[in-house]
């Protein structure tokens, strides 16, 4: 079994991503049926897509997230890009240190490759790095990977990553607020990389889009 490569479309145009089946993962099952509405899982962009027009999307994703999430990866299954920017879960969230380890070991043999990778679990993450909790390789994090961490908390700004392996925050806010503060606007990412490249920019802030979901 080979991992799924998708070539994304809309903000993502122009991305290649690798991805995974929101609909099946647990975590993000809990958080986005949360009664909080300010939680932003709750206007899940992915949920919205993969129960309707991305319908189609959702054997391959869930045949990644098998093997992401069950099986090391061999040299033969890891994919190699020639592209500058990669995504990691455009659509999904990290299901647990197996398949981090394996998006690890991609963006490791793909060293002219930067990976971007955007997460809410930021205690995974830290494990997995600093208590070595997946030790049979070592778990050094590639020059080449950006981790943010995405905010799930609408409105509220974290002008600092979590821990040390994240190097950025992710935020959305209302159309209305920190309107200044706003640097994610709309622009297809392949025409900013703000998020992917190396600068003295951690905190990302974007106004909510909502994809039919309640307000």
């Amino acid at each position: 079994m080979q991992v799924h490569i998708s070539d994304m479309s809309g903000k993502l145009d122009g991305f290649k991503a690798i991805n995974t089946n929101t609909l099946s993962n647990k975590f993000c099952q809990k958080v986005s049926q949360a009664s909080d509405d300010s939680i932003i899982c709750t206007k899940c962009y992915s949920v919205t897509m993969l129960e309707s027009f991305r319908k189609n999307c959702v054997e391959p994703f869930q045949r990644n997230s098998d093997l992401l999430s069950k099986y090391e990866l061999t040299a033969e299954q890891i994919p190699i890009f020639k592209d500058a920017f990669v995504r990691f879960s455009g659509h999904g969230e990290l299901i647990n240190y197996l398949h981090l380890h394996n998006l690890v070991l991609i963006a490791g043999s793909n060293p002219r490759t930067r990976f971007g990778l955007w997460t809410k679990r930021k205690e995974l993450v830290y494990n997995y790095f600093n208590e070595n909790s997946f030790h049979r390789l070592d778990n050094t994090k590639p020059l080449n990977l950006v981790i943010i961490y995405s905010n799930p908390r609408i409105g509220t700004i974290l002008d600092k990553p979590p821990n040390q392996y994240f190097d950025k925050t992710f935020n959305n806010v209302a159309e209305n607020e920190f309107v200044e503060q706003q640097n994610c606007t709309g622009q297809q990412c392949k025409n900013c990389l703000l998020c992917y490249r190396d600068n003295d920019v951690t905190t990302i802030i974007e106004k909510v889009k909502f994809y039919g979901k309640k307000k």
